[in-house]
């Protein structure tokens, strides 16, 4: 997770105007790819995060163009949280970005080869763990 959030490049302009750190922002955002139509609630029962922490992420991914929400039909008073139809300019460059940089930083700049055999590693655990 750290070394994600070291490749993460900064927003245009710099900050987004709501707080919260990039990690409960990609806690967040990886919750609502996998339980679409949830409840701030929801999602902070299944992360952990404080609600406060989860709502102010859901701020930053809206902001971001990376969520859309609607009112619960259940129950006006809550909003249901998911991934938005269209991919914005700024998911597309958080998408389009790699981790090799962050990755060389975190291994003490290794040999290319080294690199590539540890970049490699994460793509297979990533395949396995994403198919549960």
């Amino acid at each position: 997770m750290k070394i994600g959030e070291g490749a993460m490049p900064q927003p245009e302009g710099g900050e987004l105007r709501h707080g919260g750190s990039v990690r409960s922002v990609l806690i967040v955002a990886s919750d609502v790819s996998a339980h679409p139509d949830s409840a701030v609630g929801e999602i902070a029962a299944r992360t952990g995060l404080p609600q406060s922490q989860v709502s102010t992420a859901v701020a930053r991914l809206k902001e971001a163009g990376a969520v859309i929400t609607a009112p619960d039909p259940d129950d006006r008073r809550r909003l249901l949280v998911r991934q938005a139809p269209e991919v914005s300019g700024r998911v597309a460059e958080v998408r389009s970005t790699t981790i090799e940089d962050a990755l060389a930083a975190a291994l003490g700049n290794p040999a290319p080869e080294q690199l590539r055999e540890v970049a490699d590693a994460l793509d297979v655990l990533a395949r396995h763990l994403s198919r549960n």
